[in-house]
């Protein structure tokens, strides 16, 4: 973490991925999408012939064509065998069906929200106990401020979007609190949130167990009061659409309706 409570840019991938849903593929009821006639009892790298397309290269940006079936393929596989031996064998896939069409959505949303970072696929193991190597999907975000923008993931549970502050220490979770407390700014913010709950959006981000120091529990908004970081997403899971161009319609839309979320984020998590 950088001085003055500011993230760092390697740190980001780390608070926004740490939002994330959490997955236990061995006890979850996840569905794997794999093709017929296949079985994960073979090794994984036989188990599917992926079929990524190679078109010939072309001058300029590669306008968003949508997430092909292989990209969802691949991180369905990729959760299954997390080993360098299948990344190796089929590194190709990620580069031409998961970054290709994520770099070209992200340059399609750039004119309107700024330039996005492309997360990194190698997971930071130095700390965990998880030692597996790869993420399991791949997202990208637009900073409008510390620790604060709008995300977008492809994984083997379809396509996400989200928004919101992933981070606030010190004098900026104070500064959060003060606004959730304030009678004017606290009603917005709650506003605001119900708004987009009701329309799909799932709140997010790590909140304490009681309330925090110097409030009441029985303060109207104790709920959004507890939170260390605040997001709100959408699943949109692995619907045909995502396949299609019509993908990045869903995003960007997404994202304008986060908007006042964010905008509410950047006027008062100040330092």
């Amino acid at each position: 973490m950088c001085a003055a409570g500011h993230t760092g840019r390697a740190d980001v991938a780390q608070l926004v991925e740490r939002d994330l849903p959490k997955v236990d593929v061995a006890s979850s009821s996840l569905v794997i999408r794999s093709t017929p006639g296949t079985s994960y009892g073979q090794d994984v790298p036989s188990l599917r012939t992926y079929d990524v397309p190679r078109p010939p290269p072309r001058l300029g940006a590669v306008e968003f064509q949508g997430f092909p079936v292989a990209a969802l393929d691949f991180y369905d596989d990729l959760e299954v065998d997390n080993t360098k031996s299948f990344w190796e064998a089929h590194k190709h896939v990620y580069a031409e069906s998961v970054r290709a069409p994520m770099t070209a959505l992200c340059a399609s949303l750039e004119p309107e929200f700024g330039k996005a970072k492309i997360f990194r696929p190698y997971r930071d193991v130095r700390f965990a106990k998880d030692k597996t190597p790869y993420k399991t999907h791949q997202g990208a975000y637009v900073g409008v401020g510390p620790a604060t923008g709008w995300y977008v993931e492809i994984s083997p549970r379809g396509l996400r979007t989200g928004a919101g502050f992933y981070e606030a220490s010190g004098t900026r979770l104070a500064a959060f609190r003060e606004a959730v407390a304030h009678d004017t700014f606290g009603p917005e913010l709650e506003a605001l949130v119900a708004e987009l709950e009701s329309a799909g959006f799932e709140v997010g981000g790590d909140t304490l167990k009681t309330q925090p120091r110097g409030f009441d529990a029985a303060h109207p908004r104790i709920g959004l009061l507890r939170h260390k970081a605040l997001t709100l997403g959408r699943q949109h899971g692995f619907e045909p659409v995502i396949h299609t161009p019509e993908a990045l319609d869903l995003v960007r839309e997404d994202w304008r309706t986060l908007r006042p979320f964010v905008e509410w984020v950047q006027r008062h998590v100040r330092d």
